[in-house]
């Protein structure tokens, strides 16, 4: 209890630090005093530009980390993820097909035109994979062989509508599909954190049951836990937590595969903890990422979802490693 406890203290210590230092960061250092300078360039560079890039960045990264921590309880395996079960891939065929249309929806001020496409591609990739997974019939194992077959379905659409486009919708498509935090004022953030409180509320309301599944859902059922109405209804509402947030930055991979992991070992598998956790880390690693996105070559940015890719391919090797070990 007492690790637990100051575990969740280091990480919220660690957030707190990275909120604060990382808006003054960027090509053009500021001061607190040009932050408070009306009228000044600091002044609208921070609250315009800087500040609601770096809580879009935070909000995105607490919700994948959350996503990915309830997706590893339901399905009872260390390596799903929200990117591997189709919502991802749905949001990006979403976005690049309004692309070559020319078709963009802004809703709200500073919200990507690609947002309401992409949202709805992640919800039409989320309703497949529920039909095809037949929730009646079938258990976490055909959900998640349905999510890995719709990830690789919407993939392949989302290459050929780049292959059909022109120079200059092909770029904006691949560009957006590697991901970026990109944001003019806080609209973006009335999509994405009222999905982050939502999905944590729902998370840490069920996480008894999500600590039952663990240990198998037979005994789950005994238990007195409906399995297949959890299972519905947290996979339906992460799918479109993590939607909202794909929308709004395009695919940043393995945030939900590597949080859960790193902050099971340090706050153990209870997940009440574990969710805050996750959501700490992952709202600190996507901002830390995306200001290392923003500063190491700047005037240019590299694309935040290349970085998290990087960082993810070789963790998630790490843990292939590791578990071909323990088996030995």
């Amino acid at each position: 209890m007492r690790r637990r406890n100051a575990a969740i203290l280091v990480l919220l210590f660690l957030t707190a630090a990275v909120l604060i230092v990382a808006p003054m960061v960027g090509m053009h250092a500021l001061s607190w005093r040009d932050v408070w300078l009306e009228g000044g360039q600091g002044h609208k560079i921070f609250w315009e530009l800087r500040l609601p890039r770096v809580c879009l960045a935070w909000v995105t990264g607490a919700t994948l980390g959350v996503c990915g921590t309830v997706f590893q309880a339901l399905f009872r395996n260390p390596l799903a993820s929200p990117d591997m079960l189709g919502v991802s891939t749905g949001a990006a065929f979403g976005a690049v097909l309004s692309i070559r249309l020319g078709l963009t929806v802004s809703l709200l001020p500073g919200l990507s035109g690609l947002s309401v496409p992409a949202f709805l591609g992640a919800g039409a990739a989320t309703a497949v994979v529920c039909a095809a997974g037949s929730w009646r019939r079938g258990g976490t194992s055909s959900l998640l062989l349905a999510g890995i077959a719709v990830s690789f379905l919407f993939s392949s659409l989302t290459l050929i509508v780049q292959y059909t486009g022109n120079y200059v919708d092909t770029f904006r498509m691949a560009r957006w599909t590697m991901g970026s935090v990109q944001a003019v004022g806080f609209g973006a953030l009335w999509t994405t954190l009222p999905a982050l409180l939502f999905i944590l509320a729902v998370a840490v309301f069920c996480a008894p049951e999500l600590d039952l599944f663990l240990c198998g859902e037979e005994l789950a059922e005994s238990r007195g836990v409906s399995v297949r109405r959890l299972r519905l209804g947290l996979f339906v509402g992460v799918s479109l937590a993590v939607a909202a947030s794909v929308s709004a930055c395009g695919p940043v991979g393995f945030i939900g595969l590597m949080g859960p992991h790193i902050c099971r070992r340090l706050v153990g598998p209870v997940h009440r903890a574990l969710l805050v956790a996750s959501a700490l880390f992952g709202g600190t690693f996507l901002v830390v990422c995306d200001t290392a996105a923003r500063t190491l070559w700047a005037p240019a940015e590299i694309p935040v979802g290349v970085l998290t890719s990087c960082m993810g391919s070789f963790f998630f090797l790490w843990l292939l490693l590791r578990r071909e070990r323990r088996e030995r």
